[in-house]
């Protein structure tokens, strides 16, 4: 039985496998006066989760990002041991306490969240601002169903605003079975009117399909740049693929759109911009508040769904992790609290 002022929580006290994560008993926050306390429902299980789990492990060559970028990380997360260590950052669930100054939630409001860099969702409690990246929960959607939801929608939602994508252009993305590969699917389909195809592997082929996209391509099976297929948008999440290996798949203003980049790119990107035709744009986006809002409203009006391939209880996080990174999920996976 948890003891008063206590919670259930998943916590982490060294880099490494799944193994790590361990369920305990620790202090249930308590919230300031800007602060909404929430009973977490739903969390769901990330890339980003798993990268800081494993971060110590994680060279500069693997991260995909400049070096610099991992160097900042490591001191985030923790150098020799977590610094944060609580996982979870995209969750869902119901308010349970208000601060003094708070003035648009109330206890009973059930909400979604995206917590960002800061994570500690994989918990039964967890205090936010009342201005971060927080809204009411879509009222069609369950808990967990609303827990895949915030961080890759409102991260892809902020990242195609930076490729103008009109209605009708053909837009492909890398990546398509992921958390913010699967929102951009969605998004570009059901929102922007695009023409999407989907690249996956094997396995998740049926899970895109299901999102929208007009057509699926599994990589293992086949490379999209050897069809001849033009593209207006190349949606590459985790920087897999390259400007000279798309450039012949891009059509004559066509962008190459980079999530995760190295110096390279950045430097292609700069000399894109000065010679004009098809061009390359490395973004880093961050989740907003009016993202989120905007993403429950598509989700109200049935533009945007979450498919939940497998759930967990809170004291099973490393089995979680373990099914996440099998490579055999086809969709989200989700921890419940």
């Amino acid at each position: 039985m948890i003891q008063m002022g206590k919670m259930k929580a998943v916590v982490y006290s060294e880099y490494g496998g799944p193994e790590v994560l361990k369920l305990c008993e620790v202090a249930k926050p308590a919230p300031k006066a800007d602060e909404v306390l929430i009973r977490i429902h739903a969390v769901s299980v990330n890339y980003g989760d798993v990268l800081a789990r494993k971060f110590k492990h994680v060279s500069p060559g693997e991260f995909n990002m400049p070096l610099l970028f991992w160097v900042i990380a490591r001191f985030v997360f923790g150098p020799g041991k977590p610094q944060k260590t609580i996982l979870g950052n995209s969750f869902a669930g119901e308010v349970e306490k208000v601060g003094d100054r708070v003035k648009n939630f109330r206890a009973g409001d059930p909400v979604f969240a995206c917590t960002e860099e800061n994570m500690g969702a994989y918990a039964e409690y967890l205090c936010m601002p009342e201005n971060s990246v927080l809204s009411l929960k879509p009222s069609n959607m369950t808990h967990e169903e609303a827990s895949t939801v915030p961080y890759g929608a409102s991260m892809a939602l902020n990242l195609l605003k930076k490729a103008r994508l009109q209605k009708g252009q053909r837009v492909l993305v890398l990546g398509a079975s992921g958390g913010i590969g699967s929102a951009a699917v969605q998004l570009a389909r059901h929102y922007y009117g695009a023409e999407v195809t989907g690249v996956c592997s094997t396995g998740g082929e049926a899970f895109v399909k299901k999102l929208g996209a007009d057509k699926v391509i599994d990589y293992k099976k086949e490379d999209f740049t050897k069809s001849g297929e033009t593209y207006d948008l190349i949606f590459d999440i985790l920087g897999k693929a390259s400007f000279s290996k798309v450039r012949a798949s891009l059509g004559q203003n066509g962008i190459y759109l980079s999530v995760s980049f190295k110096m390279k790119k950045l430097l292609q990107m700069l000399w894109t911009s000065i010679t004009g035709g098809k061009r390359v744009i490395c973004v880093l986006a961050v989740p907003k508040s009016e993202d989120l809002i905007f993403i429950k409203e598509l989700v109200e009006t049935e533009k945007f769904k979450s498919i939940i391939d497998k759930t967990f209880p809170l004291e099973q996080a490393a089995e979680a992790h373990r099914y996440f990174e099998s490579g055999n999920k086809k969709g989200n996976v989700v921890i419940t609290c």
